[in-house]
């Protein structure tokens, strides 16, 4: 019993060693990739002010699954493309404009 739950316990260390960061969806224009916006909260060297800092992340998204507003855990990962290198975890929150869209029907127009 014992080993096992130091095997998984390895196994998860393993696996948790790769980055993941917490961010909302800006962009989902292009297929399989989503473009994630990471707002970083550092104090100033000097003034000790906290200042806010922006930071947008290409990111993997096998499903098309993520949209625009939806708050998203990415994980780090191998170079896809030229500027990919994260993919989509899970979603954590979705936008409530993005559930709007789901809800509502579409009218055809003559």
């Amino acid at each position: 019993m014992a080993e096992t739950t130091n095997k998984t316990e390895a196994a998860e260390q393993t696996a948790s060693r790769r980055n993941e960061k917490v961010g909302l969806v800006v962009s989902t224009k292009m297929q399989k990739t989503i473009v994630v916006e990471i707002e970083m909260r550092k104090a100033h060297p000097k003034y000790k002010r906290v200042m806010k800092s922006n930071k947008k992340f290409y990111a993997h998204d096998e499903q098309n699954s993520a949209r625009v507003g939806d708050v998203v855990r990415i994980r780090e990962a191998r170079p896809l493309s030229k500027l990919k290198r994260w993919s989509l975890e899970e979603i954590v929150r979705r936008s409530s404009l993005a559930l709007a869209d789901e809800k509502a029907p579409v009218a055809e127009s003559k």
